[in-house]
């Protein structure tokens, strides 16, 4: 998702490439109920928080639609309006939404399809609704249970549009996650770390870091003009084994042991595989001191307790609390498997994206 800063000119040429010959579109088709003859439904763009008309759409007499535009090269937010209620679609590049409303208040009574985006935005919007029903619009942003979950909704996806979504969400004219809240900035500032990595060119990414650094915590230790993290040797993990045991990941590396610290789910199609080769490093290095601290995500406590009764090294499991939301940031998890070496110094030597690459990685601070 990105920002972008559009002129008048900008986007009336948009709204003329929606026009153009160009088979390479996105899409939107369905249905919006109860219109009157004189509604106006506009497609609108975003602007770093400002909203600009793209188009008008023109449902049939069933309050039918369908509507195509060109992409921007870039994943976006886009929201249908209705006199003073909209509904909210992402479009990553040229997939097609299916949106079915009813009207006046297609905000609270709509539902949208289509790719993973459309539905992950729809779940997003769900949550707040509900949320604003059990506590009122002012009682949303101090929900926790409602930010612990979406917080994991964020990292699963920290440079997706969702995540963006989510972030920049208002309500009431007050920003969901607020970047002068401590943890609501470390999650602000993971996706525009993640954007910063993989997104350098997305015209939100400039927007995202200037976010983060501009509600930084005065520091000494980093330079202003970097999200870059503070150089540790490693941050603290207090997790709880399958019996309830408390294992911190600090008292192995105070030991002067290297560590294989893996974040992964026992659930995923393809641990038992994964497994297997960290378990051919294990024991190859075993004898010379080596632990795995292995950090598991699965929300089925069942089923994670059954994996980690058979394997051989430290299994623990984050489950998402606020404090586990804080443990992904730290060690920028952005997706699973996500595996580091720790030396004997109890430094991070490497973060290894490839398993094939661990042993010799693991050989390295031996």
């Amino acid at each position: 998702m990105k920002h972008i800063s559009l002129t008048a000119v900008a986007a009336a040429a948009i709204i003329v490439s929606s026009c153009s010959g160009s088979n390479d579109k996105w899409r939107i088709h369905g249905t919006i109920d109860g219109l009157s003859d004189t509604d106006i439904v506009l497609l609108e763009g975003n602007n770093q928080g400002g909203w600009y008309t793209i188009d008008t759409i023109k449902p049939d007499s069933k309050g039918r639609f369908d509507y195509s535009h060109a992409p921007q090269g870039y994943p976006d937010i886009y929201r249908l309006r209705t006199g003073t209620n909209s509904l909210y679609f992402p479009i990553d590049s040229v997939e097609t939404v299916t949106i079915t409303a009813t009207a006046p208040d297609i905000m609270a009574n709509h539902t949208i399809s289509g790719s993973p985006e459309a539905e992950n935005l729809a779940k997003v919007d769900s949550m707040l609704a509900v949320s604003a029903a059990q506590k009122g619009p002012a009682g949303v942003i101090a929900d926790e249970e409602l930010k612990r979950e979406l917080g994991k909704m964020i990292l699963a996806d920290p440079d997706g549009i969702v995540a963006y979504y989510a972030i920049s969400k208002k309500i009431d004219g007050k920003p969901l996650f607020n970047p002068s809240v401590s943890l609501d900035h470390r999650i602000i500032g993971a996706v525009a770390n993640s954007f910063t990595s993989n997104r350098p060119s997305d015209p939100r990414t400039t927007y995202l870091k200037k976010l983060y650094l501009d509600n930084r915590r005065p520091s000494g230790a980093a330079p202003a003009n970097t999200i870059e993290a503070q150089e540790v040797g490693s941050f603290e993990l207090k997790l709880y084994d399958r019996k309830g045991v408390e294992r911190s990941l600090h008292e192995i590396t105070e030991k002067g042991r290297p560590v294989i610290l893996n974040f992964t789910a026992y659930t995923a199609e393809w641990s038992p595989a994964f497994n297997i080769v960290l378990n051919k490093v294990y024991e190859k290095y075993r004898s010379q001191g080596v632990e795995i601290y292995q950090v598991s995500l699965d929300t089925d406590e069942y089923a994670w307790k059954q994996t980690a009764a058979n394997l051989p090294w430290i299994c623990v499991l984050n489950n998402l609390s606020t404090d586990g939301n804080i443990n992904l940031i730290n060690y920028n998890v952005t997706a699973i498997p996500t595996t580091y070496v720790i030396n004997r110094q109890g430094v991070i030597a490497e973060r290894v994206s490839d398993i094939s690459e661990l042993d010799r990685a693991v050989a390295s601070v031996m």
